[in-house]
This record gives structure tokens, C-alpha cells and sequence, in this order.
């Protein structure tokens, strides 16, 4: 199974950096064979999920395809379709555009909004196009909404990046958010995975981040594909 990695930014856009001229789309080999009958699986998301400044291997969906394997689970390494910087529109819009019409994915995960919040977009236009978003991964995930799930949006009010931003006001924002999402979730039968404690608890640990200062490291991004795995297995199971 291949990686369809679309990045097109070398540096952080979303939750508060500059951004870098365009390169051409990249496609990057898995990180350990897998089977031929492994479930196919595919993350949809922004700079979480590709996992901005860390090496592939340590991408929670990376993370999260070996451990599964590691309990008998043959799920296989993930597609993704993520960039740094992409809200729920732009994810959208390159998921029309990314040529994958595959509908027999046995996973599909989301983790989407940062960069909507951090843009100052409304919760309800979040509302709006979060709900498109899961429709459509769940019609990859061959119209199963119980083959789908969707992690919390990290809380960057608590990088080093955001010193001098106003955590109080983050981390209220983000809540909304993920209330949303939560619920959203809920009235689609999805499961929702809640991560962003995780992300909370790791302000004041530098080895919790990489070097920009905003985006984590494989020992953060281990917790997120831990919490999530007994979710995935009871779905797959």
C-alpha cells in the first residue's frame, strides 16, 4: 500500500507560520510490508495527520497501522490526503481533486479544524462542512460509518509556538470545535476519539514537540494512535 502524501507546503501555514512555494505532489513508500489481504486504509486530515516536522514512521496513522498489526489486526500502512495548513474546504477540495475514488477503504480517519480555528473561521461554518466531510469518508469507507473514525483536534495554545498567544482563549475555541465534531460524530454513528488532553499535558515538555515548536513528536503522536487503537479494533472486529 502506497502513501498518497499531498504536500505542497515545506513549512507551517496553518496554526500560525509563514508559508513556502509550492512543490510538486510527492509519493512516499510504505514504511514495512504488509500483506496482500491487509485492510486498506486511508487518513484524511491536515499537518497532524502527516505529522509536520517528524519522520514518516512516527505519523500517528503510521503508528496506529503497526500497532493494530501488533494485536493480529492486518490493517495495512495508510493512504493519506493531508497538507499542513488545510481546513475542512481545502481538504475537501483536494479530495475531489486527488483522482481516489477507492470506496473499499477498511478504515478511513479524520482529523480536521485546527487551521479553521486558528483562521478565525465560525464554529457553525465548521459545522457545515465537517458534516461533508464525513459523508465523504464514509462513502470511502464503502458507505460504512462504523469503518470511520475521527480524532480530536490538538491544542496548540499549548506549543511553545503559542508563548504568547492566549491559551485561555485557544483552548475555549478548540473546545468548541471539538464539541462540534463530537456531535456531529454522534449523529452519524462515527466513533470520536478525544485526544486533545494529551496535547494539553504536554506543554513544558520540549521532547513533546519538534522543531518548530508547534507540531509533536512520535512519543506524542503514540498516545493519540494508542487511545485510538482498542476504538479501531472494536470497529473492525
Amino acid at each position: 500500500m502506497r502513501f498518497l502524501v499531498f504536500w505542497l507546503w515545506l513549512v507551517v501555514y496553518g496554526a500560525g507560520c509563514t508559508s513556502a512555494p509550492p512543490t510538486a505532489a510527492s509519493i512516499v513508500a510504505p514504511t514495512m510490508p504488509v500483506a496482500n489481504t491487509a485492510l486498506p486504509y486511508l487518513a484524511l486530515g491536515d499537518s497532524y495527520t502527516i505529522g509536520e516536522g517528524a519522520p514518516a514512521a512516527d505519523r500517528w496513522p503510521v503508528q496506529l497501522a503497526h500497532l493494530a498489526r501488533a494485536q493480529g489486526l492486518s490493517l495495512a500502512s495508510p493512504d493519506i490526503i493531508a497538507r499542513t495548513g488545510w481546513t475542512t474546504a481545502e481538504l475537501q477540495e483536494a479530495i475531489a481533486a486527488s483522482g481516489n475514488h477507492r470506496t473499499d477503504y477498511g478504515l478511513v480517519s479524520l482529523l480536521i479544524g485546527v487551521n479553521n480555528q486558528y483562521r478565525g473561521q465560525s464554529v457553525e461554518l465548521y459545522r457545515q462542512e465537517f458534516r461533508q466531510l464525513l459523508a465523504t469518508a464514509v462513502a470511502y469507507a464503502g458507505g460504512q460509518a462504523s469503518h470511520v473514525v475521527v480524532l480530536s483536534i490538538p491544542d496548540w495554545g499549548q506549543t511553545p509556538f503559542a508563548h504568547d498567544r492566549d491559551a485561555a482563549q485557544i483552548a475555549h475555541d478548540i473546545d468548541q470545535f471539538n464539541a462540534v465534531a463530537r456531535a456531529e460524530c454522534q449523529q452519524a454513528g462515527i466513533a470520536f476519539v478525544d485526544i486533545t488532553d494529551f496535547t494539553r499535558r504536554a506543554a513544558g515538555d520540549p521532547s513533546q514537540f519538534t522543531s518548530d515548536g508547534l507540531h509533536y513528536t512520535g512519543p506524542q503522536m503514540r498516545q493519540w494512535a494508542s487511545r485510538a487503537l482498542p476504538v479501531v479494533q472494536g470497529l473492525l472486529k
